[in-house]
């Protein structure tokens, strides 16, 4: 029985994840980039010291790294919430750039459509 409640609560979590906002970064990822290039740091080095950042030790891989960091191609303009917390945090602590100078909230995040959306039901 309380095997499979563990598997509900790990099935619960991957659902959130899934459902959590995206974050843009800002200027095709310059002022990433210059971040970057501050701490000293290359992209697959990056993505090691995420892992110090991440509570299970996975971090973020050095290919999500290049992808919103680059600017190729492959580059992104989006990515997961998570990946943006433990990218941002590993480079402050080296360098001090806060998370908003590296990525902004998407225009409509869920928490404004809840907002909306609640505020209509109680006219």
């Amino acid at each position: 029985m309380s095997h499979h409640h563990e598997d509900a609560v790990s099935y619960t979590t991957t659902r959130h994840e899934v459902h959590m906002p995206k974050v843009s970064r800002k200027h095709n990822g310059e002022p990433l980039r210059e971040a970057m290039a501050a701490a000293g740091l290359t992209g697959p080095e990056l993505s090691e010291a995420t892992k110090e950042i991440d509570p299970a030790g996975r971090g973020v891989s050095p290919a999500t790294v290049g992808r919103i960091a680059g600017r190729g191609k492959t580059a992104r303009n989006t990515c997961e919430l998570h990946t943006a917390w433990f990218v941002a945090e590993a480079l402050h602590r080296r360098t001090n750039a806060p998370l908003q100078d590296l990525f902004s909230m998407p225009a409509r995040s869920t928490t404004t459509v809840e907002r909306s959306r609640s505020d209509a039901e109680e006219e």
